[in-house]
C-alpha cells in the first residue's frame, strides 16, 4: 500500500524484524487473551507480556483505525502512549498514514504497521489478534526482556526475511539494520561490511541496490 512509506521499513524494519521473528518463535499459534485493564495479552502456556495498543482491522470495512482515535473502545490512556508517539513522528515527519484517524488498508499492511512501531517505539515485537470482526494490533513491552538474543547469527535469517516481504532498498535497510545493532559499517560502492564484537558480515548488491550475497565472515 502506497500510504505506507516504504523509507520506514528500510529505516526501521531490519532490527524490528529480528525482534519479531524471535517473539513469534516464542508466542507461536497459540490461543491468547488481552486484559486492557491490565494491560498484559496472555497466552495459552501461561506466558504473557505488557502491551500497546496501536489499532484495529475491520474485515468488513477492511480499514483501520487508530487506537487514540478509537474513543467507543475505552482503552485506558496508557495503553496509548506508543500509538500517540506514533501520530506525533507522523506530524513532524509529514507522514500522513501516521496521523490520519482511519484509512483503507489490506490485511498484509497490518505487518507493516507492527513492524514500523516496533522499530520507532523501541518495543519488542508485535501481534495480530483476531477477535472476529476485526484485527487488533498491539506491541508487547517488557520491562527486561533478556531472553532477546541481540546476535550476530540473526542477521543471516532476518534480513532475507525482511527483503523477501517489503520492495525497499535493500542496501540502505541493511545499513540501518546493521547501525541499530551497534555495528560499525562501512559502505563502499555496492558492497558493505558490518562489523562487532559480535563478528562480521559482507554484503554485495546490484547496481540497483539488490542484494546478491550475504555472508558471514570469520575474522
Amino acid at each position: 500500500m502506497e500510504i505506507i512509506t516504504k523509507e520506514l521499513i528500510e529505516e526501521f524494519g531490519g532490527f524490528a524484524m529480528e525482534k519479531q521473528l524471535f517473539f513469534a518463535d516464542m508466542a507461536g499459534e497459540m490461543g491468547w487473551n488481552v486484559d486492557l485493564q491490565e494491560g498484559e495479552i496472555t497466552f495459552a502456556d501461561g506466558l504473557f507480556f505488557p502491551i500497546q495498543m496501536l489499532g484495529t482491522f475491520s474485515h468488513s470495512s477492511e480499514t483501520w483505525l487508530w487506537a487514540w482515535a478509537n474513543a467507543e473502545s475505552g482503552i485506558p490512556a496508557n495503553l496509548l502512549k506508543q500509538a500517540k508517539m506514533l501520530k506525533k513522528y507522523g506530524k513532524t515527519h509529514k507522514i500522513d498514514f501516521l496521523t490520519k484517524d482511519k484509512f483503507e488498508v489490506e490485511r498484509n499492511d497490518l505487518h507493516s504497521i507492527g513492524l514500523i512501531a516496533v522499530g520507532l517505539c523501541e518495543a519488542s515485537g508485535y501481534y495480530l489478534g483476531n477477535y472476529g470482526a476485526g484485527t487488533m494490533c498491539l506491541t508487547i513491552n517488557p520491562e527486561d526482556f533478556e531472553e532477546f538474543p541481540n546476535d550476530h547469527i540473526s542477521i543471516f535469517t532476518s534480513f532475507p526475511k525482511l527483503i523477501s516481504q517489503f520492495e525497499i532498498n535493500h542496501k540502505a535497510a541493511l545499513v540501518n539494520y546493521l547501525t541499530q545493532k551497534n555495528y560499525t559499517v562501512e559502505a563502499k560502492d555496492n558492497e558493505i561490511i558490518g562489523f562487532s564484537e559480535k563478528g562480521k558480515v559482507k554484503a554485495s548488491f546490484d547496481n540497483l541496490c539488490r542484494l546478491i550475497e550475504l555472508k558471514d565472515v570469520a575474522e
